[in-house]
């Protein structure tokens, strides 16, 4: 019997998993995928490029700690993260910024806008959108409302399958405004890839005498909680060791208590014969076209 019962090997149940190994404990890691690595599981495209099975997945951070962590299960090297959106038929920055306003509006309009956020705000303070839509200067709740038109309103229509307004604020403040040229999608401190992919990290990870993975296994087949009398059932025996699940708990739960509303993506991948696709590894479509945008993985990589 093992000591300790880890569901799921995404990062947080991986890593768990090998923090019980280091100080002794026996795990046993249960995954219904076949493979490791949750939503950051990559694998070769026919042309040999590595694709991000479940979307593309970028590491960054302000902590030292955890990178420290992960340095030594893999190099990394430097990769700062810029997106492209398509908007009035040209590709401009997102997050929104000055260039994106330099991009789409008049020299004299752009001049006016730059000015009053540069009065406003420090130099590139990410600003959200609600607080300009509601600030006390007239243009820049005119700015406001033109990137929730343009950026946001069929954008997230399209991601999350509800309209706007059904939207928690806090969803759409994740990508803000940013009152300077600075055109990264990310502003840690720690901005970085792994040379030889995410599933190569989740690999070493999980190499340890005390971590035995079972891929292909579903947790709900072989653990049953008894809430009542607080235990825990593991193939037909009381296990008293502590477990440690990652997965969607409503599932788990049979949904007692509803489905959460977890947000989904429809993924197509091909290979283009053609050096670069795209400008950028990942170009927003927010309005005419009935996708969300196009990554091109490629540009994460160096291979």
């Amino acid at each position: 019997m093992k000591d300790v019962i880890v569901v799921g090997a995404g990062f947080a149940g991986a890593v768990f998993a090998r923090e019980m190994a280091e100080i002794g404990k026996k795990v046993l890691l249960l995954e219904k995928r076949s493979h490791i690595g949750g939503n950051m599981f990559e694998e070769e495209s026919p042309a040999g490029v590595r694709v991000h099975k479940y979307g593309p997945h970028i590491f960054h951070t302000n902590s030292e700690r955890v990178f420290n962590y992960l340095k030594r299960f893999g190099e990394w090297y430097k990769y700062e993260h810029r997106v492209l959106g398509r908007i009035d038929g040209k590709l401009v920055p997102i997050p929104f910024n000055f260039k994106s306003i330099d991009l789409l509006f008049s020299e004299r309009e752009a001049v006016e806008l730059k000015t009053v956020l540069s009065k406003n705000y420090a130099e590139n303070k990410r600003v959200s959108l609600f607080e300009l839509m509601e600030h006390e200067d007239e243009k820049v709740r005119v700015l406001g409302r033109f990137v929730l038109e343009k950026v946001f309103l069929n954008y997230t229509a399209k991601q999350w399958g509800v309209s706007i307004d059904k939207i928690d604020r806090s969803t759409i403040n994740r990508v803000p405004v940013v009152a300077g040229y600075d055109d990264r999608y990310f502003q840690d401190s720690i901005q970085m890839m792994p040379k030889d992919g995410f599933t190569k990290i989740f690999e070493r990870v999980l190499d340890h005498a005390n971590i035995e993975t079972r891929l292909n296994t579903n947790a709900k087949a072989v653990l049953r909680l008894d809430l009542e009398n607080e235990k825990v059932w593991f193939e037909g025996r009381v296990f008293t060791g502590p477990v440690f699940f990652s997965g969607a708990i409503d599932e788990f739960l049979d949904y007692e208590f509803g489905k959460l509303p977890y947000r989904s993506l429809n993924l197509v991948f091909e290979d283009v014969e053609q050096e670069w696709f795209q400008p950028a590894s990942v170009v927003n479509y927010p309005n005419e076209e009935d996708f969300t945008r196009i990554t091109e993985f490629k540009h994460f990589h160096t291979q």
